[in-house]
């Protein structure tokens, strides 16, 4: 059986190859080559949407730039669940890439919430991670850490570098 600190290094620095693909109906100027990125499992796709953005924004009118939003084989996929989640709940059997689709017209709002800035995104890992932490130790680590503690996680995720 795998030593526990191996799974833990596979889990916090997995990463999934995935292609962002521009919808079909969306592109206006010209045809959009696919983006490709290594995501890590325990970060969230909001956190890598502006590198995305940017790639299809040369081949968008700015007018037709609505609000961001992705799905995978016609499920939009939600924000504020992890990557390593959403790979493993709609394309753990598929092959690598995982190929994303790209949308930002027809915001889904029945299946989306909407994701207003990264402070949204923070205030949401910063929640499940306490929570996590009050299941798991009673609240006894995240009580015994710093604010500034607080921000190094969150700035290492963001930045891909969790440390274990």
């Amino acid at each position: 059986m795998a030593d526990d600190k191996d799974v833990l290094r596979d889990v916090w620095f997995g990463r999934i190859p995935t292609s962002f693909t521009l919808y079909q109906d969306e592109i206006t100027e010209r045809e959009a080559d696919p983006y490709y990125l290594l995501l890590p499992r325990v970060s969230y796709l909001t956190l890598v949407t502006d590198k995305v953005k940017k790639h299809f924004q040369k081949v968008m009118k700015q007018e037709d730039m609505g609000e961001m939003w992705l799905e995978y084989e016609g499920t939009p996929l939600k924000w504020h669940y992890p990557i390593g989640l959403l790979f493993d709940l709609h394309a753990s059997n598929t092959a690598l890439p995982w190929n994303i689709t790209v949308h930002f017209k027809n915001f889904p709002e029945k299946d989306l919430l909407h994701c207003t800035s990264n402070y949204v995104i923070e205030a949401h890992f910063m929640s499940c991670i306490k929570e996590a932490d009050v299941l798991k130790h009673k609240g006894q680590v995240i009580n015994e850490m710093q604010k500034k503690d607080h921000k190094q996680l969150w700035m290492g995720l963001q930045n891909g570098e969790i440390l274990m």
